[in-house]
């Protein structure tokens, strides 16, 4: 498969990197066809990873993630393009905090309780297929579930039945068999503000990894 990364942080590297070794063909876009940080990664991840734009990494893949800072993804998915984004799935991983008193942040108002970012890019981009997954966990754990010791769990939720199932098979591939699909965009609202404990949970256990697991 042709993946579409937004973003050059360690998320981006991370998700871009196991899915090279799986033999998908990832291009990582940046706001500059010759970001360092992204021709790095490239370099490193072999001759299935490529760098260009937001938009040129959003047109080479068959199915986009966006793994920017919650509080930029708007700008980049914007500069990646609506028509480069029509009909294809597009996975985010991001989460809309906010740094502005320190640690540990908040969720932004205008993006917590009534709304969450997963919904904004949904009604921002009406034709891409938007599933909001990974984003309660490290990015290690996202590409190596046995981190963590036993079953746990990895939430996700879009409109699209179809490519949530997708999102789904792609995820097995990295080792995931306890996906739980929580309806709908509206659920972004949920996962997202998950992140204030995880977050409270990390300072308090000195690890990222960990993860959460729902016993019935």
């Amino acid at each position: 498969m042709k993946i579409g990364i937004i973003g050059t942080g360690a998320v981006g590297k991370m998700l871009g990197t196991k899915m090279t070794e799986l033999g998908h063909e990832v291009k990582m876009g940046s706001r500059t066809a010759n970001n360092e940080k992204a021709a790095e990664w490239a370099k490193a991840a072999g001759a299935k990873a490529s760098q260009g734009t937001f938009a040129d990494a959003a047109a080479f893949g068959e199915m986009v993630f966006n793994c920017t800072r919650g509080e930029v993804s708007m700008q980049a998915l914007n500069a990646a393009g609506a028509k480069n984004l029509d009909g294809k799935i597009l996975v985010d991983v991001a989460n809309p905090l906010d740094f502005s008193k320190g640690m540990p942040p908040t969720l932004t108002p205008s993006l917590a309780n009534t709304h969450s970012l997963g919904e904004e890019i949904q009604k921002a981009f009406p034709a891409a297929r938007v599933v909001k997954a990974l984003n309660t966990m490290n990015c290690s754990l996202m590409v190596n579930p046995k981190l963590v010791d036993g079953s746990h769990d990895l939430f996700m939720c879009g409109n699209d039945i179809t490519a949530k199932v997708a999102v789904a098979n792609l995820l097995e591939q990295f080792g995931w068999s306890e996906v739980i699909d929580l309806g709908d965009i509206t659920s972004s609202r949920a996962t997202e503000m998950l992140l204030p404990i995880w977050i409270r949970l990390m300072m308090k256990y000195q690890t990222p990894n960990f993860n959460f697991k729902i016993v019935k």
